[in-house]
């Protein structure tokens, strides 16, 4: 069985040494050896260490490789959506098999390459996509697929679990919990994908896709990163016995008319300490996935490294190469449900307001009047001296307030309103609030 690899990188180099050292044991899982038949490079003369390969094996036309008739599987780690796609689709129409890690084209055109491998009667399988090496989405795509998945929420970007787990274990603010996590080399020299939440929203998608039947794209998921996230977020959402952490967010749900929908959202929000997902910490990922049947499910582990990665990648090489020895591959894609992917606005949410508000007489009445107009009810309201203070002095003071659930829209307009009052100094921070009644 002979793989043609695209990307020698931190996974690619990963996936040839386990290739290596776990030779006999892949063999005798298989029933056949796997072989390297090229590897494509950028650059073919590239000091790569002691990695244990034919020199003679390296390409940079990784097109060429791919058509090549001895290649049976093709393993792409080289990210993007162009090139990659192109190259994937031509693999899977050939009908060659395709394992991939690249969650940046599954999100943005998994359509194109499920439409390819249906075409082709080739398989695409992509464990790596998200998570790095939990099984995660095998049991998604196959165990769970006789119940009925509800609700899929998850940490799936360690950088951001590990910037605001040190910032609510040291009380540390954003940058600096960055300036250690790029040190660490959790983060990368331009952390934008992660911190933005765009890494994340990409898996929100792959895990939609597959827990609901339903063609997800990144441009379906709302989006908000963790930058504006405070020491006094921290603070406050400890005073509320929560953390905060940056969460994916997967949801059914029914429209005006009824009609079964989907919601996908990727935001910081807090959540009870209480909660599966709040132990999570360091650059560990974990999802909680509710099903009918099967009830809470909870998968964790790291979602990121060469290592951890290459484990997933090899996974999927033993199945799909099993699966080309037997003549058969996996069906392509399940989207029969064809839900519709419900607006942000109309999602369930509870939302923590911490105002800066002129302390006097009236205030908190006026304020309440807000909410109400917009049918939002509020569930607790805590109030104090602005910073800290002492109270007394006719300065400004604070209004945290804990909403019920309301459509985000409502919400969204009462923050805009609240804005607007000559009594609200500032809305120092609204965040989102989950996982509890």
């Amino acid at each position: 069985m002979r793989l043609a690899l695209l990307g020698c990188g931190t996974v690619g180099s990963e996936v040839v040494r386990l290739l290596h050292t776990q030779a006999a044991d892949l063999a005798a899982r298989i029933g056949a050896p796997l072989e390297i038949a090229g590897i494509a490079v950028r650059r073919v003369g590239r000091d790569r260490g002691d990695l244990p390969v034919d020199p003679a094996l390296f390409t940079t036309d990784p097109l060429g490789l791919i058509k090549r008739d001895d290649v049976d599987v093709v393993v792409e780690v080289v990210g993007g959506i162009e090139p990659a796609r192109s190259w994937l689709v031509e693999a899977l129409r050939a009908g060659k098999s395709v394992v991939t890690a690249n969650k940046a084209l599954l999100a943005e055109d998994g359509a194109a390459l499920h439409d390819a491998a249906a075409e082709g009667g080739a398989d695409l399988y992509y464990e790596a996509s998200v998570a790095g090496a939990i099984p995660l989405l095998r049991p998604l795509r196959e165990s769970l697929h006789g119940d009925r998945i509800n609700r899929v929420t998850g940490i799936v970007n360690g950088t951001t679990n590990f910037i605001l787990s040190a910032m609510d274990a040291t009380g540390a603010g954003f940058a600096e919990a960055l300036d250690e996590a790029t040190e660490l080399g959790y983060a990368e020299a331009d952390p934008t994908a992660d911190v933005e939440g765009f890494d994340a929203a990409a898996k929100a998608a792959i895990l939609a896709s597959l827990a609901f039947h339903t063609r997800v794209t990144a441009a379906d998921v709302h989006r908000e990163g963790i930058t504006e996230v405070t020491v006094a977020d921290m603070a406050s959402a400890k005073a509320m016995g929560c953390t905060i952490k940056l969460l994916c967010i997967a949801a059914r749900g029914t429209d005006a008319a009824g009609r079964e929908t989907v919601s996908v959202r990727v935001h910081p929000a807090m959540i009870p300490l209480t909660h599966p997902l709040a132990s999570v910490g360091d650059a560990f990922n974990a999802v909680f996935v509710e099903a009918e049947a099967a009830g809470q499910l909870m998968f964790y582990g790291r979602g990121a490294g060469g290592a951890p990665t290459a484990s997933a990648v090899l996974g999927d090489v033993v199945a799909v190469a099993r699966n080309r020895l037997a003549g058969a591959y996996a069906a392509s894609e399940s989207a029969y449900a064809d839900l519709a992917v419900r607006p942000m606005g109309e999602a369930l949410t509870r939302y923590h307001i911490s105002l800066d508000v002129v302390d006097r007489p009236g205030v908190l009445q006026a304020v309440a009047g807000v909410f109400a107009r917009h049918d939002v009810s509020i569930a607790t309201v805590r109030q104090g001296p602005a910073g800290g203070g002492p109270a007394g002095r006719g300065e400004d003071a604070d209004l945290v307030i804990v909403t019920h659930v309301a459509p985000d829209a409502a919400l969204a307009a009462t923050v805009r309103e609240l804005r607007g009052l000559d009594i609200v100094r500032s809305v120092a921070s609204v965040l989102r609030v989950e996982g509890g009644a």
